[in-house]
């Protein structure tokens, strides 16, 4: 059995975390998609547990997985003071919820106070279409 040199063995690690940080590819957004709230309103007051209703214009939705033309699928992102990476899969947190079912409403939770919200679109893969369909970040007030 070979021994790895500690070079050989750091060329090693250094070549899966790079491999691991690769950007994937990503699916073309349709020409005029749009993601936005139907509900709540920008600025609304809501009560600790709220609906929130999403809307797409200009492509279909489809499940996580589904491999079909014009879809994705819907993200909603809570109180993220920066967006995520847009060239890797959306990582799974609670400030970054997956709707990978196909859902386009849910109701949130959140403690009291001032909360932000924005929608972002993903492909089959969780990673945000090209050009990123991506709503208004939005606040409410969580009383």
């Amino acid at each position: 059995m070979r021994t790895l040199s500690f070079l050989s063995l750091g060329a090693l690690l250094l070549g899966a975390a790079t491999a691991t940080h690769a950007a994937a590819p990503r699916t073309p957004a349709p020409d005029g998609a749009k993601v936005y709230f139907i509900e709540p309103a920008d600025g609304a007051t809501v009560g600790q547990t709220f609906t929130v209703k999403f809307g797409l214009q200009g492509m279909g939705v489809a499940p996580a997985g589904v491999d079909a033309p014009a879809t994705g699928h819907h993200h909603l992102l809570i109180d993220l003071d920066q967006a995520p990476a847009m060239d890797m899969p959306l990582p799974m947190t609670d400030n970054v919820r997956h709707f990978g079912k196909g859902q386009t409403e849910t109701q949130v939770t959140l403690p009291p106070g001032k909360h932000s919200l924005q929608l972002l679109v993903g492909d089959k893969n969780h990673v945000p279409l090209d050009p990123p369909v991506i709503a208004e970040k939005i606040t409410v007030i969580v009383k």
